[in-house]
């Protein structure tokens, strides 16, 4: 699979022409999870309509944990999208190696053609050391951030067993990375589109996002974006590139502020 380095959540409602937009521009990986408002279908259906299916990697998710559940909600969504095949079917959310009936459904309906490679995703971290050896995965999706980098130490000393694509999710860690009372002193908010706050000037520095695609482990780092505005400021992570080492090491202090205010807040 050739993919831009951005990727793209559908089920935050952003509009077919600001996805239209990001695809141009190369962010081809489209994440069409459970909530699937109109606008990535209409945009896959704009695609169609181009001839230009083939440039674009569609992920369809199920978290089905039955195997006729598996089949018929992934087909459902095919023919929604009017398409033949998914170009990625992702096993939604499973903490350890799913049951056999699920990964024989899977290996079916990429057997019969309807999708073309089988993902996974997990909270777990330590999950992914059976899913990297296992050659029916063909990606993963990792949970990383500047809150959540254990993945550092858990997961990407396994990503070299074999050739496996990676993509990573939360990259606000839900938005608590752009929230400023999570923020320490003196310390400027890191930004990204996911938590665009009505009012504000718009956000240049994509900082969160930025932060991922320094990681030379990932494939693509996904971003969710529900308005025109947070597709552009998307793009303009891309514009910006990687963080410099200042910049990083200031994400990193603001990540683990984050991580520890949150875990308190949890445990109170």
């Amino acid at each position: 699979l050739r993919v831009g380095p951005l990727g793209l959540a559908g089920g935050y409602g952003a509009p077919s022409k600001a996805l239209l937009r990001a695809f141009e521009r190369g962010a081809n990986y489209w994440y069409h999870g459970s909530r699937r408002p109109p606008g990535m279908t209409q945009a896959v259906r704009e695609i169609l309509a181009m001839g230009k299916r083939e440039e674009l990697v569609l992920v369809l998710q199920s978290y089905a944990r039955f195997a006729w559940l598996l089949a018929l909600t992934f087909t459902r969504g095919l023919r929604a999208l009017g398409l033949d095949y998914a170009d990625v079917l992702l096993l939604g959310w499973h903490n350890r190696l799913p049951g056999d009936a699920i990964m024989e459904r899977a290996l079916s309906l990429k057997k019969r053609g309807l999708c073309r490679h089988i993902a996974i995703s997990s909270h777990h971290r330590p999950a992914f050391v059976g899913f990297a050896r296992d050659e029916r995965f063909d990606v993963l999706h990792v949970r990383y951030n500047a809150a959540h980098t254990g993945a550092e130490q858990e997961v990407f000393p396994h990503l070299s067993k074999r050739n496996v694509g990676v993509t990573t999710y939360t990259a606000t860690r839900w938005a608590a990375l752009l929230d400023p009372a999570f923020t320490p002193p003196g310390d400027r908010t890191p930004t990204a589109p996911d938590c665009y706050r009505e009012g504000e000037a718009p956000l240049k520095a994509r900082d969160c996002y930025r932060f991922v695609l320094s990681q030379p482990h990932f494939d693509v780092c996904l971003s969710g974006p529900s308005t025109v505005e947070h597709v552009d400021e998307a793009l303009a992570a891309l514009d910006a590139g990687p963080l410099g080492a200042e910049e990083e090491a200031r994400a990193r202090r603001i990540g683990a502020h984050v991580h520890r205010h949150v875990r308190s807040l949890l445990a109170g």
